[in-house]
């Protein structure tokens, strides 16, 4: 694996997040449980979504599910990682194709919004599975929120003055968890602005990210 992977992983997981946050009317197709909230609001505001939003989390959950089957049915490790990350260049290819054929979307509930949406999630949901199951020693790719925390008590660690062999762990992590939540941060910004200036047609970014990843992982 190439040294700027990770970061791709986690630029390119920002961006789809926001992307189809912007596009998909309040969908996160990374951060799925972000859906609770956003479908509340739906529902209190009188909004649309709410149908993709109940649907976000149980396809999720089965795509992960698949995801460790195949891992675990294919005899040879990288032929599994290969097959997965390949899937899932076609799914963001296919998200685009999509949201460029139909959008914008003015119904969130509707079905080109709701088969854009799904196809993303599952894209999304591989990354996430794959993360866990090859890649257990990187920080995640796709969710901040423990990265961040674990940021700040290294931070806390740091201020406190410990030294030695553990403060030299503690530096390397500190270095990978930062540039972590710094890559996803220049992919959420980076969507909002293709979108803002592309709209749909800033989802051809993701894929074309999908396989440099794939190439990296030669």
């Amino acid at each position: 694996m190439k040294p700027a992977m990770p970061w791709l992983l986690s630029a390119n997981g920002g961006f789809v997040d926001t992307a189809g946050f912007l596009a998909l009317h309040g969908l996160f197709t990374t951060h799925v449980t972000g859906n609770f909230v956003t479908l509340g609001a739906s529902l209190v505001h009188g909004t649309s979504g709410a149908v993709a939003k109940l649907l976000a989390l149980p396809l999720f959950c089965v795509v992960v599910v698949l995801t460790r089957l195949i891992s675990a049915t294919v005899a040879e490790r990288h032929h599994a990682l290969r097959m997965l990350l390949i899937v899932k260049v076609l799914l963001l290819t296919i998200g685009a194709l999509l949201a460029i054929a139909w959008g914008p979307f003015e119904n969130g509930d509707g079905a080109p919004a709701l088969v854009t949406g799904m196809v993303l999630v599952a894209a999304m949901a591989i990354q996430n599975a794959v993360h866990r199951i090859h890649w257990g020693s990187l920080p995640p790719t796709t969710i901040m929120t423990g990265n961040t925390t674990q940021l700040m008590i290294d931070m806390a660690d740091l201020l406190r003055g410990i030294g030695g062999e553990e403060r030299r762990a503690l530096n390397a992590r500190f270095s990978r968890m930062g540039m972590s939540i710094l890559s996803f941060a220049m992919g959420c910004a980076l969507a909002a602005l293709l979108y803002a200036w592309i709209g749909v047609w800033s989802f051809v970014l993701p894929p074309l990210a999908s396989l440099l990843t794939l190439l990296m992982g030669e």
